[in-house]
């Protein structure tokens, strides 16, 4: 069990990481088209890209597409494709580095939701949460720090994100990983692709503009990313899945000042390393000192 927890720990920082940078590619890629055609592309690439993965497990007899799948992977994909979008066009009007730091407040909305369904979480969990988030802040936060419009996008997100982090939860250690994470990229890539049609303009030759940014967000953001936080969650608790989740704003902080030149100050390192303090604690506090689920 200790070696599946460590492996989930992994795989999540590392999709921390992925969806840190992807925050750049879904800024550069709404330079060319807009936000719904490139949720709706870049989502039907990830689920594409999983096509091969699903064939193999079906040949080595994986759960097949039942009703329960299939609820489960439109519940997912709901909530992913509400809080990917709010993200999405919530860039047109805020920062990488704020994106990234608004919705990481997941981390706190995880367990404060999970209250409501009779989650309880212990102090280890709950100091580990303050630590980050005051991380955060010292990241993000500065003097002329402002509500835009953007922002409260983002922070209407980060509660549908603290939704979809339980839902994972819920479902990973019923259904094949790899199914449900095509199910909800499914679900996105035609929701988004309808209002993409509806609300935009689509243009081939902007399209191939966007490529590269496609192309990353599609393959490592969505199929990579996203795969790897089902596969994870298999083993993790939710509250403490969205600590590790939520370091995306250390690398989109990171990934927004080597790429889009936007400043990282000094505190901002210290703000990173009280959000690390934060994911040690939650992982690494005495399992005595944790209340029980009811």
């Amino acid at each position: 069990m200790k070696s599946h927890a460590l492996r989930a720990d992994f795989l999540m920082l590392f999709t921390a990481m992925i969806w840190g940078v992807s925050f750049v590619a879904q800024r550069l890629g709404m330079d060319a088209i807009g936000p719904f055609l490139y949720t709706g592309l870049r989502f039907t690439l990830g689920a594409v890209a999983l096509l091969p993965l699903l064939a193999w497990s079906s040949k080595r007899g994986a759960q097949p597409f039942n009703r329960g799948l299939l609820l489960a992977g439109l519940a997912i994909g709901t909530a992913l494709t509400v809080g990917i979008n709010l993200q999405q066009v919530g860039l047109m009007f805020t920062s990488v580095t704020n994106s990234g730091f608004i919705t990481g407040l997941y981390v706190i909305i995880v367990p404060l939701l999970g209250l409501l369904i009779g989650h309880r979480a212990g102090m280890g969990t709950w100091l580990g949460c303050a630590l980050a988030v005051t991380g955060m802040a010292m990241l993000s936060i500065g003097p002329g720090f402002h509500v835009a419009s953007g922002d409260w996008l983002q922070l209407t997100g980060a509660f549908v994100w603290g939704g979809h982090v339980l839902l994972v939860g819920l479902f990973a250690s019923r259904y094949d990983p790899i199914r449900l994470a095509f199910l909800q990229f499914a679900t996105c890539a035609v929701v988004s692709m309808i209002l993409a049609l509806v609300f935009e303009e689509i243009r081939l030759d902007a399209i191939i503009q966007a490529g590269p940014a496609l192309i990353y967000g599609g393959l490592f953001g969505v199929a990579t990313g996203f795969t790897l936080q089902v596969i994870a969650q298999k083993h993790a608790i939710a509250s403490h899945a969205a600590i590790i989740l939520s370091l995306e704003a250390v690398f989109a902080a990171i990934a927004g000042a080597l790429f889009l030149n936007e400043t990282l100050h000094v505190r901002g390192y210290f703000g990173c390393a009280l959000m690390l303090a934060g994911m040690l604690v939650a992982q690494l506090w005495p399992k005595k000192a944790e209340v029980k689920a009811v």
